[in-house]
Formats: structure tokens, C-alpha cells, sequence
């Protein structure tokens, strides 16, 4: 069921903010590409495309739409900054077939107007899956990027600039979380330790998506929170392999290690959730059958605290959408 919505307003304010630093004619057309340019709070996108190759693509009209018309969902400098990319050589922590891909799923064929985002519908993009619109405390977000400024005109499309980077892999969880172990999204590898304890406890086929099986939100804590667990342990750091049957010979066996990484997985109701769509203040029943406490929704992010957690963890990385569900990078290992 659809429930609409109000249409979400920018007045000339707004659309001035956002073309701040253009120093062209406001009567003078851009393109896409030519606002990004001409935008400072697009610099960062700006040498995205460039990096990603995608400036060719949005300086020119559409073929693949009778107007010629492209939609963007423009991250802003800050969006960039939440993952660590502040200038253009930041960028070069990203593989280019990445980059590309990721910028292609904030591009959709023809014209998606402002007053066509609403709550429950879904959006499909050049590259990737759906988008999806929710609404939350008085906005509209895209996944779990809250949309803050929509319908700047260019020549070949309209523009909604976005407070996060869309992040889609076009994987199954399983196949993400080894994406990422192996290099092919950051330069360097991550998840490492989350890839090598599912292989160890025999639990990448659980995350793998077949026909009929559930979608998930999935807590991923990254290598560093693994090795703070190593540390708190009391045990060594060595190698990813090693290091998590080092972890599950501390905490009494692969069982109970399997038991731990469940802990990191939700699912039914409170499945397949973005940030925008995870409710605060309120605990989430686990694939471990134990609890995970939801902080409060604050600047697009929660935190989430395992019962054997003494302090939350907080999202690195939110909102990756996979195939089957939705992953969330914690810098903590969550404790049933």
C-alpha cells in the first residue's frame, strides 16, 4: 500500500544555497555535469565523475530517453565525507569499476520530479537495483539518504542533491562481504575477518540468496572491531584465518562464535531496513534469538548495542544495498 505525500518544496532559497559559488548567469543552461561543475558543495562529485568516468555521460542528453533527460541524486561534500572522500585523491581508496558503477546508481532514465518522491515507491536506476523512498521525521529519504533539495533544472535533467552516498553492490550479502575481503570495492581489503569466521562457522550459505529465502539486515563489524576483540581476549593478532579459530577456541568453540555472528543478523519484520527504516529506542530480535538495542535515529545513523556489549557500536558504513537485504558496517563485534 502507497501512502502519499505532500510534495516536497524547494523555494528560491534553497536552489540559490545550492548553486552557491556559480558564477555563470542563472539564465545561461547547464548540464548536469556543467552544475556540478559550477556548484561548490559538488566539488567532490565532480571529481567522482571525472575519476569514474561518467562527466561524458551527464553532459549530454539522454539516448535512451525521448526528452533526453536524466535524473541525479547528487550526494553533497559532506555525503562524500561521511565515507572518508574529501578531496580527489581520497577517490583513489575506491577500485574505478566501483566508482563507476556506484555513481551510475544515483543516475535514473528520464525525468523523476520532486513531487514524485514518495513514501513506499521505488525508483529504478540506470545501474543496480530500486531505490526506495521513505519519510521520516518531516523528510524524504532515499534508502537511507535523506533528500535535501530537489528539482534544480539543467539541460538534460533535473538534480536532488542527497545527504549520503548511495551505496548498492548488486550481490548477494555473501558475495558483498567477499567483494570487499578481496579488494575489488576499497583498495584495501575489509571484511576480512567477517568473510573468514562465516567460512569458518559454515555460514556464507545462510547470507546467499536463493529462491525463497528471507531478507536480512545485516550488522558487519569491520577488521578492526575484530582485532579490538582479539585484543580485549587477550589473544594475538596474526592472520584473519587464524585469528577468528583463535577467537572461537577463547570463547568455547565454533558453536559459540556462529552464535556471536547470528547476533549480527535480523530478520522478518525488521529485515532489509535502512537506516530510515529502523526503529529507535527499541530492541531487534536476532537470528542468534537474542537482543540488539537500536539507539536513537540521529544525523541518518543509529547505534545498535549487543546484551554483551558495555557501549554501542556506531555505523561506519550504513545503508549497503545488497540483493537480499541491507548491510550496515559497525565498528564493534555485537555480544549476545
Amino acid at each position: 500500500m502507497f501512502t502519499s505525500l505532500p510534495k516536497l518544496l524547494v523555494g528560491l532559497g534553497a536552489a540559490t544555497l545550492l548553486l552557491t559559488g556559480c558564477a555563470k548567469d542563472d539564465d545561461l543552461d547547464l548540464s548536469i555535469a556543467g552544475v556540478a561543475v559550477a556548484t561548490a558543495d559538488f566539488q567532490e562529485l565532480e571529481d567522482a565523475a571525472i575519476r569514474g568516468g561518467v562527466v561524458t555521460t551527464l553532459a549530454n542528453k539522454n539516448p535512451n530517453d525521448p526528452q533526453g533527460n536524466f535524473t541525479v541524486f547528487a550526494p553533497t561534500n559532506d555525503a562524500f565525507a561521511r565515507l572518508g572522500l574529501r578531496t580527489a585523491a581520497d577517490l583513489n581508496a575506491l577500485q574505478q569499476p566501483f566508482l563507476t558503477n556506484t555513481l551510475l546508481y544515483h543516475v535514473a532514465n528520464g525525468l523523476v520530479t520532486g513531487d514524485a518522491l514518495q513514501y513506499g515507491k521505488t525508483s529504478a536506476s540506470v545501474l543496480g537495483p530500486n531505490r526506495r523512498f521513505t519519510f521520516r521525521g518531516g523528510s524524504m529519504y532515499v534508502n537511507g539518504s535523506r533528500i535535501l533539495a530537489t528539482d534544480v533544472k539543467a539541460t538534460n535533467g533535473r538534480i536532488h542533491s542527497i545527504d549520503k552516498v548511495l551505496l548498492a553492490t548488486g550481490a548477494d550479502i555473501t558475495s558483498s562481504a567477499v567483494a570487499l575481503s578481496t579488494s575489488q570495492v576499497f583498495v584495501k581489503p575489509e571484511l576480512t575477518y567477517l568473510v573468514a569466521a562465516l567460512q569458518l562457522c559454515k555460514l556464507t550459505d545462510a547470507l546467499t540468496k536463493t529462491p525463497g529465502s528471507p531478507a536480512f539486515t545485516v550488522f558487519a563489524p569491520t577488521d578492526q572491531a575484530f582485532k579490538n576483540l582479539m585484543q580485549a581476549l587477550a589473544l594475538p593478532v596474526t592472520t584473519p584465518a587464524a585469528d577468528v579459530q583463535s577467537i572461537a577456541n577463547k570463547v568455547g568453540g565454533v558453536d559459540v562464535l556462529a552464535k556471536v555472528l547470528l547476533n549480527h543478523v535480523v530478520a522478518g519484520a525488521n529485515g532489509d531496513k535502512f537506516t530510515s527504516e529502523l526503529p529507535e529506542n527499541a530492541s531487534l530480535t536476532t537470528l542468534a534469538d537474542s537482543r540488539l538495542l537500536m539507539g536513537p535515529f540521529a544525523n541518518g545513523l543509529l547505534t545498535v548495542k549487543g546484551t554483551g556489549n558495555t557501549a554501542p557500536a556506531a555505523m561506519v558504513i550504513p545503508d549497503v544495498q545488497c540483493t537480499n537485504g541491507v548491510v550496515h558496517v559497525i565498528d564493534q563485534v555485537l555480544l549476545p
